[in-house]
């Protein structure tokens, strides 16, 4: 009966691993066993990751060591490892693959490794294997509830209402989408088509401040880039749903301007500015 009951745990196990996303598999901090080693993963969205590993055996001189970037999209999925010192600054892409209680990424051109495994073995713990030829590292972590620094203290000053307000995690953070709007490849010289557009477009950015979307726009000064200004939005879920709402821009349907979007981390205060930029306001666009 003992046997039965262990058979079923496992099998339970198993299909709540393969119902996770890559998002619910890495989120957070994970401490490998006996080490104060660290990965720390955040969610940008719900296919993207973002992370670092860092070494926290000095307090006094914190150390990253390498960056890391998770994307999933469908069956498909790339991690991206930026290590510090290394290759001249430039990631080196894995693509990976996913298993009942695994996520895999390999490199067959890398040196060391050519194969970096996470394999679940309970909720918060897992086993990684980092592999090429006949090396082969192995080691434990578990996921700990713990602040960047584990010496860090409470912030007496903090407000738990207002954070759930604003979506903060426990950093204080959010993911927002960050656009570069360009030049777009629409050469006319149509004065009203042009006029109309970016009089539709300062409309559609008021729109979407008010739907609580866009928190932040302005305009770059000249530059050899053509970059001609940038957005921040929230409560954007995908990149997908950001193409709809930013086509709804007139000087963007009309490809008077062009667009590159960027998954981006930070302070989920930033859009606090919003209701003291109406009091400075004399004049609007």
């Amino acid at each position: 009966m003992k046997l039965l009951f262990s058979l079923l745990a496992t099998l339970l196990a198993l299909q709540t691993y393969a119902q996770q996303t890559a998002v619910q598999f890495f989120k957070g901090t994970w401490q490998v066993k006996g080490e104060q080693l660290f990965e720390h993963w955040d969610e940008l969205s719900p296919n993207r990751l973002k992370g670092f590993a860092y070494d926290n055996s000095n307090p006094k001189a914190f150390r990253i060591i390498e960056y890391l970037d998770l994307k999933e999209e469908g069956k498909n999925f790339w991690l991206d490892a930026t290590v510090m010192e290394q290759n001249q600054g430039k990631a080196i892409q894995f693509k990976g693959s996913k298993g009942p209680d695994f996520y895999q990424f390999e490199n067959p051109k890398h040196d060391f490794p050519k194969i970096i495994r996470y394999q679940k073995l309970a909720p918060d713990s897992m086993l990684v294997t980092l592999v090429a030829g006949e090396k082969k590292i192995t080691f434990n972590m578990q996921r700990v509830k713990t602040a960047l620094n584990p010496d860090a203290t409470t912030n007496t000053a903090y407000d738990e209402a207002l954070a759930q307000k604003l979506g903060a995690d426990a950093y204080g953070m959010k993911s927002f989408f960050f656009v570069v709007l360009k030049t777009g490849v629409n050469t006319t010289t149509d004065q009203t088509l042009i006029k109309e557009s970016f009089q539709g477009h300062m409309a559609n950015i008021n729109r979407l401040v008010a739907e609580d979307k866009l928190i932040v726009a302005g305009p770059f000064g000249k530059n050899n880039d053509q970059y001609r200004g940038l957005f921040i939005f929230q409560n954007v879920k995908t990149e997908a749903e950001l193409r709809e709402l930013l086509l709804t821009d007139p000087a963007i349907k009309n490809e008077l301007l062009s667009f590159s979007i960027y998954p981006w981390y930070g302070s989920a205060a930033l859009p606090m500015y919003l209701p003291y930029s109406k009091k400075i306001t004399k004049e609007s666009f």
